[in-house]
């Protein structure tokens, strides 16, 4: 009889010691949760305002935004920009990303304006869209709005980056244009100023670059239907 009484305190005890282990597990993911709500979008003053760029969420402050399930980071670099961006300090090349981005070409997604008259032009072939001197949008293709729905999901957050934060900051523009909600899209600005601890090196030291380390979305246009 006091063996039986003994197992069913052990048992007891058991039940008490998961539901309490349940119970802080649930706080503890809740207050989680709350800690890592986001601020909302909020463009920085001076000339990074000009780019658009967080004065919250930058590149002085994105690694503690990273690996989020409810959001997608994507930096809007070329592997190789025709642009002269060494005239301005920058790197032509993609010499490196943040851990957790993803290389979505912004000139791919339409026709750049706007850059620098020392960088000079950039890709000017195939784009998803093409923009007009009134700031309208023109899918070129019958795929361009689901391929950018794919790349950037309005259900999620969306970090951009580039260089120094011009193409992130047209990315979002025509992000909104097209009908995506403005508070969940953050231009985080440039890799060049970034000196966080998620850094993935892609330029080595006698100038040759890895890209194969790189997540990159590449567009085969020559696959995609021309609208007419």
């Amino acid at each position: 009889m006091k063996e039986k009484t003994k197992k069913n305190l052990i048992i007891t005890l058991d039940i008490i010691i998961i539901t309490l282990m349940a119970i802080c597990l649930v706080t503890f993911f809740t207050k989680t949760e709350k800690e890592e709500t986001l601020p909302k979008p909020e463009i920085t003053t001076g000339m990074r305002g000009t780019f658009g760029i967080d004065k919250n969420i930058n590149e002085t402050t994105i690694d503690k935004y990273l690996q989020r399930k409810d959001s997608v980071y994507r930096d809007m670099r070329m592997l190789k920009d025709p642009g002269n961006y060494e005239s301005i300090g920058g790197d032509s090349y993609l010499s490196g990303f943040v851990n957790g981005f993803e290389i979505v070409p912004y000139p791919y997604l339409v026709n750049v304006t706007g850059l620098p008259e020392s960088v000079g032009e950039t890709y000017n072939e195939e784009t998803l869209f093409t923009m007009t001197e009134e700031g309208k949008y023109i899918e070129n293709y019958e795929e361009s709005m689901e391929i950018l729905e794919y790349l950037f999901p309005k259900d999620k957050n969306i970090f951009l980056m580039c260089g120094g934060g011009g193409y992130a900051g047209m990315t979002k523009n025509m992000l909104i244009s097209l009908g995506w909600d403005k508070n969940k899209i953050y231009n985080v600005g440039g890799y060049w100023y970034y000196e966080g601890e998620n850094n993935i090196k892609v330029k080595n030291e006698n100038e040759t670059y890895d890209f194969w380390k790189i997540p990159y979305h590449n567009i085969d246009f020559e696959t995609l239907n021309k609208v007419n």
